[in-house]
């Protein structure tokens, strides 16, 4: 049976319903916001899955029938999900994940349709709405409601939801996820928003989400309440295993725990286990795979104690201590700009490419009516060796490109503005080694490296990511945490920003939710962070530098009459092909008369400069002009001063003295400099060498 539910929210008609599609699913809601809506399952299978992780995967996928397009490619359907379509599965996933069942293993999969767009209203905060809905109406296990909504600020006044073309004026793009009492995720972008702002933005977005709670509440009313809970296998180990493996390996995963590196901590954990299996076979031969498990559960217990308890951290820290910061630049001899950036034991290389505008990257997605471009890139790759591991090198997967673009939000507000910079720019993050946070890394390492390629940025950018351990009411907020700290903890929280603001933000947590308190708290720390970051940053180049490389294109701006296009593309583009052949420069025209010409060096960009200026200018009477002799005759030599625009040199212009032949001075082909004297009403050119060269004499003198 159809049910339901409709009501104004943020300005537009919100409509969630189920009962009409895809009702063999456990769960399924349609969700309508203004004209987008999106079509949300979910399903669970009935058998326990053999994987050592929960396997929930979230795909959100955009149908391009949803805003009237036909794929383009040759391929005329939907391929593999672009960058925008990952982020949002990965936004999505996030707040769920923490609210199903610790012994739930069972596969489940949360299907994401974008049906509908009108290129006004982002679908993805649909998404999570439609999750937590359909999740809520299922059997599957699940400690939801959730809702999730998009924050921003247009003209100093909060808007939730706001639409695309607000979001052009708002200075900040911040999506809340949250339960009814507190916030689980955030995930944004802002122009340098302050830590108080930014908490506001929350807290106003929260209570978006209590009214969004309250509707998918209303609807499993009306539905009858949630489908019964499915029965699933938990698989615990005895409790007699739990308890000998407890006795034996307490002490010394306490010992491990204090070890000094994450190697020697890893090996010191994983050799600890090995032993335990060896010495349990014969006693619990069916419960050994467990035996990981139990010390894995030791560990998290040592180190939260130890936080808790004695304020102190695996690696000897405090817990506001920040690892040893180390930064190098130019480190690379032919890239544009490079940086090494070394925070503990994470480092990024970070090298910055600066290419022109046949470089942009053209993207075409349901939320925009044309197809767009982009100039600035940042791309993080994570290879296996940076932790240590052996595995197949693939295509970026979803965390790769969920940091990437978390780092270039991130340095997106500080580019200096197109007009003035006019050059595609590509910023690629190798992580060489991780143990914590190696996307606030590589913004650190994407900053130094643009400063270095002479990329005049507004302010270098620095990041952290923050932690947390909470137990009851005790709380411990951690600073620059370990990669066993993000694993162990409850909270990874990234905050990227300059001295003056913060310009991106993740915030992701294991337990139900937080406090908007404890999150200020955290904010705090991290600008005292961000702060001493910056510092050692500014210590190895506090500004950008005022030359580039010498292998990075230069690109020249200049306008033109948009009347005289054709003339500089020539018929068949013959003339703009002959000037790039010439000058050894790229040419772009675009059809408002403004031409960009990039070349490797200064001189052919001003070569071609030259020859366009020389195209498009008209005829100046008094000036001088170096032309080729088109023909001579009797009287005289017929001279093209500008492309297609020629004159007549008549004998007696050619020399003070009385010349008998013109082809004793002039020959075909020839190059001469004359002077314009005059144009008469017929549009005929009068010039003369002699006048040239006597102008030319008076100047030398």
């Amino acid at each position: 049976m159809k049910h339901r539910i409709e009501r104004e929210f943020a300005g537009r008609k919100l409509v969630i319903e189920t009962g009409r599609m895809a009702r063999q699913a456990d769960g399924a809601v349609y969700v309508q916001h203004g004209e987008t809506a999106v079509l949300v399952t979910a399903v669970a299978e009935d058998e326990r899955s053999d994987l050592p992780f929960f396997p929930l995967t979230v795909e959100y996928r955009e149908k391009a029938y949803a805003a009237g397009k036909v794929p383009g490619g040759f391929v005329k359907r939907e391929g593999k999900p672009g960058d925008k379509e990952t982020v949002s599965a990965r936004q999505i996933d996030r707040p769920l994940r923490p609210l199903f069942p610790d012994d739930f293993q069972n596969e489940t999969q949360i299907a994401c349709f974008i049906i509908s767009a009108d290129q006004e209203n982002d679908a993805d905060v649909l998404g999570m709405v439609g999750a937590s809905a359909a999740l809520s109406l299922s059997r599957i296990p699940w400690g939801g409601p959730i809702a999730g909504v998009r924050v921003g600020r247009v003209e100093g006044e909060w808007v939730i939801n706001p639409t695309f073309s607000q979001l052009d004026y708002s200075d900040c793009d911040i999506v809340v996820a949250g339960k009814e009492d507190s916030v689980v995720m955030v995930e944004g972008h802002a122009a340098e928003i302050s830590e108080d702002e930014l908490v506001e933005a929350l807290e106003v977005g929260h209570e978006a989400i209590k009214e969004l709670i309250g509707l998918q509440k209303e609807l499993v009313d009306a539905v009858g309440g949630p489908a019964e809970t499915m029965e699933w296998d938990a698989d615990a180990p005895s409790e007699e295993l739990v308890r000998t493996v407890r006795e034996k390996a307490e002490g010394r995963v306490e010992e491990a725990m204090n070890l000094p590196t994450k190697e020697e901590r890893s090996q010191a954990t994983s050799a600890l286990a090995d032993r335990l299996m060896e010495e349990l076979e014969e006693e619990f031969p069916e419960d050994l795979d467990a035996v990981e498990d139990v010390v894995d559960d030791l560990e998290k217990e040592a180190l939260r104690r130890q936080v808790l308890e004695r304020g102190e951290r695996v690696d000897g820290r405090s817990l506001d201590e920040i690892r040893s910061v180390s930064c190098e630049v130019g480190v690379l001899p032919r890239t544009h700009g490079s940086a090494l950036f070394t925070r503990g034991q994470t480092q990024s290389l970070a090298a910055t490419t600066l290419g022109t505008v046949q470089d942009e990257q053209r993207i075409d997605n349901v939320d925009v009516a044309e197809e767009e471009s982009k100039s600035f890139m940042l791309h993080y790759n994570f290879p296996p060796f940076s932790v240590g591991e052996v595995r197949r090198f693939r295509g970026p997967g979803r965390r790769e490109i969920g940091h990437g673009l978390l780092a270039e939000r991130a340095l997106q507000p500080l580019l200096p503005a197109y007009d003035d910079f006019p050059y595609t720019i590509r910023v690629v993050s190798d992580i060489l080694e991780s143990n914590g946070s190696s996307s606030m890394a590589t913004v650190c390492g994407g900053s130094l490296s643009m400063m270095d390629a002479g990329v005049p940025l507004l302010k270098a950018c620095g990041g952290i990511a923050m932690g947390l351990v909470k137990e009851g009411d005790d709380t411990a907020i951690l600073t620059d945490i370990l990669g066993v700290e993000d694993h162990m903890g409850d909270m990874d929280f990234k905050v990227a920003g300059t001295r003056d603001g913060i310009t991106a933000i993740q915030m992701d947590i294991k337990v139900a939710g937080i406090q908007t308190s404890t999150m200020l708290e955290a904010l705090e720390r991290a600008r005292d962070a961000r702060g001493h970051i910056l510092d050692v940053m500014d210590q190895t180049l506090p500004d950008a530098r005022d030359e580039m490389s010498e292998h990075a294109p230069r690109i020249f701006t200049m306008q033109i009459d948009p009347d005289k296009i054709g003339k500089v593309i020539g018929p068949k583009g013959k003339t703009i092909r002959s000037i790039q052949e010439e000058s050894g420069a790229e040419i772009n025209v675009e059809d408002s008369g403004v031409i960009t010409i990039s070349a490797p060096g200064g001189e052919g960009g001003d070569r071609a400069r030259e020859m366009i200026e020389a195209i498009v200018q008209d005829p100046e009477v008094g000036r001088i002009y170096e032309g080729v002799v088109k023909n001579t005759t009797n009287f005289g030599a017929f001279v093209e001063i500008l492309p297609g625009v020629e004159g007549l040199c008549h004998i007696s212009e050619l020399e003070e003295q009385r010349t008998e032949k013109t082809e004793d001075i002039l020959e075909q082909g020839d190059r001469v400099r004359v002077k314009l004297l005059s144009i008469n009403d017929k549009g005929q050119l009068e010039l003369s060498r002699r006048a040239a060269m006597e102008e030319e004499q008076k100047q030398e003198a």
